[in-house]
């Protein structure tokens, strides 16, 4: 970044604005107040200007009366004003009160703040840790040789077996009171920023939508060629890196498998002696119920971007069909003034309308060529004798039935796999039901199957016979 561009961000950037402001302090502690401190978003008008009063009496208590003479609702409007853009102001469907929150500069300047008062214990240890774990992920992750990976993971199984039998012989390593404390600081450092995050990829979110409404109103083209335009900008925002990372999230995030091991991870944190006198330490718990609401916001976000397309696309047809009932009624008058005179010449030209009609029983049906099998010399022709009931012995799998099995094991368990379901419920239909089962699976955004692990089914026919198929492993989830 060169010093131009530095002088541009200067002039223009609203948090570089925000903090040469005069009334910078009073903005800062208020915002501090109002939606950093309790992590709150998405706050009505009147709750604001209520909790701006509350800053404003405390500091003209101080300073007196004179200071910051303008009313909160002066204060916010100028705040939310689209030249500063500290504040989001926008409204919700169905609710005539605005809305605020916080820009993702402003958040920016907020975090800068606080970190200029120092900290009394600095992470180290964790934040280096992190970066190797980081770091390792990174490269074995990337691996493409087979063996060098197989290596890898040999040499972390003998670290955990060393580890495993130091464990039996009574030599367990805990971690130290300070160890403990710089990886509480790192995470709930990590906390902050993940839910600072999410603001600045809602307004990405917003960016990508505001470019593709742009194209749509200024679009001369065809529908057909809009059409293709919107869907294809409508890819791109799903598919490009900020909506895949955030899509990954989400899918971790919703997971009940991972929710749980969260949950339980979190609650075992705060059973820590070297965390015990720490005043934040109960917050953790609340972790992720922190990130729910401004996770929801930005998925509400992404689904908003194709209603917000649809309605443009309507106001593009409207004009259109406007356009053509005016065409209409241009020939119908025209064709009403030519009525009592009408030209003596070729007026015009349609071609006659001709519709091509193909019968379904015009097509012939299929012949199979005659096939002859030659066994020892001895012809057999395809019209001998066989016994045809096995075409009139067939049966019907119940996929609903099948459904039911699955919700009444997932009921009892958070995920079960397809040989656990087979335990509870036999398989009653052999083959034809485990596929059923593959055939749910496709259709549910709840269920996996995993290649890279298989399971063994059997089952009992009519006539007492055992049979076995070994398939891939088939994971059905709770949904959530």
């Amino acid at each position: 970044m060169d010093y131009y561009a530095i002088a541009s961000l200067r002039e223009n950037h609203p948090g570089w604005s925000l903090l040469r402001a005069t009334n910078a302090p009073l903005a800062l502690h208020f915002f501090m107040t109002a939606f950093t401190d309790g992590n709150q978003r998405n706050l009505r008008r009147q709750q604001l200007i209520d909790a701006l009063d509350d800053v404003l009496f405390g500091v003209r208590e101080t300073y007196g009366e004179d200071k910051f003479p303008r009313n909160a609702s002066e204060y916010l409007d100028e705040w939310a004003d689209p030249e500063r853009a500290w504040l989001r102001k926008y409204y919700v469907q169905g609710e005539d009160e605005p809305h605020y929150d916080l820009m993702p500069a402003t958040e920016d300047v907020i975090r800068w703040v606080e970190a200029l008062k120092g900290r009394d214990f600095v992470a180290t240890q964790s934040r280096l840790t992190s970066i190797f774990a980081v770091l390792k992920a990174l490269v074995q992750q990337s691996e493409t040789d087979p063996e060098v990976r197989l290596v890898e993971l040999q040499r972390q199984r003998d670290l955990i077996d060393r580890e495993m039998q130091q464990i039996r012989d009574g030599n367990v390593k805990v971690m130290s009171g300070p160890e403990a404390l710089d990886h509480f600081q790192q995470l709930t450092s990590l906390a902050r920023d993940l839910l600072s995050d999410f603001r600045e990829v809602e307004q990405n979110f917003r960016k990508l939508d505001r470019q593709v409404r742009e194209q749509i109103a200024t679009w001369d083209g065809s529908q057909g060629e809009l059409l293709d335009s919107i869907f294809a900008n409508q890819q791109d925002i799903g598919s490009s890196l900020q909506g895949r990372t955030f899509q990954g999230f989400w899918d971790y995030l919703m997971s009940p498998h991972m929710r749980n091991e969260l949950d339980d991870l979190l609650q075992r944190a705060t059973r820590i002696d070297a965390l015990a006198q720490m005043d934040n330490l109960q917050a953790i718990t609340n972790l992720h119920q922190d990130w729910l609401p401004a996770v929801e916001q930005t998925q509400s976000t992404v689904r908003q971007l194709s209603q917000q397309m649809r309605r443009l696309l309507d106001d593009k047809v409207f004009l259109e069909n406007k356009r053509i009932m005016q065409l209409l009624r241009s020939i119908e008058a025209s064709a009403l003034d030519s009525r009592e005179q009408p030209p003596s010449n070729i007026f015009m030209e349609i071609d006659a309308p001709t519709v091509a009609v193909a019968l379904p029983f015009e097509r012939p049906l299929y012949a199979p060529g005659s096939r002859i099998r030659v066994l020892d010399e001895v012809t057999v022709a395809d019209d001998a004798a066989v016994d045809a009931s096995a075409l009139f012995n067939q049966f019907h799998v119940d996929k609903e039935r099948l459904k039911a099995n699955v919700e009444d094991v997932l009921e009892r368990t958070g995920q079960a796999t397809l040989a656990d379901i087979a335990d509870s419920y036999p398989l009653t239909l052999g083959l034809a039901e485990v596929v059923a089962y593959y055939q749910l699976a496709s259709e549910s955004e709840w269920a996996t199957i995993n290649p890279d692990v298989t399971q063994r089914l059997q089952w009992q026919t009519a006539d007492g016979v055992t049979r076995e198929a070994t398939v891939d492993q088939l994971i059905f989830v709770r949904p959530a």
